[in-house]
């Protein structure tokens, strides 16, 4: 998937949906944040393993949110009209 804007006057099909930069942002953080708190709580009960998988799935999702937040600002330089997003767009 190409880390740049929707394509101009393209609001998306059944074949390639518009992607909900917003949302998708706002459950990347989300994830982050349950995985990192859960992650730590099982290292405190001594559970290993499950508490590396889930620091390793933090780690995803703050790659996520760059990623998003890289596509987000091309989105707005190449609408430059300072216009907001809703969350679902």
């Amino acid at each position: 998937m190409p880390i740049g804007p929707q394509p101009p006057g393209r609001r998306g099909t059944v074949g390639e949906p518009y992607s909900p930069l917003n949302l998708r942002l706002i459950l990347a953080a989300f994830g982050f944040v349950v995985c990192t708190v859960l992650g730590i709580w099982l290292f405190t009960i001594d559970q290993i393993l499950p508490g590396w998988l889930l620091l390793a799935w933090a780690a995803i999702a703050v790659v996520d949110m760059i990623v998003v937040q890289m596509r987000r600002r091309a989105r707005r330089r190449s609408e430059g009209d300072g216009k907001d997003h809703s969350l679902f767009e």
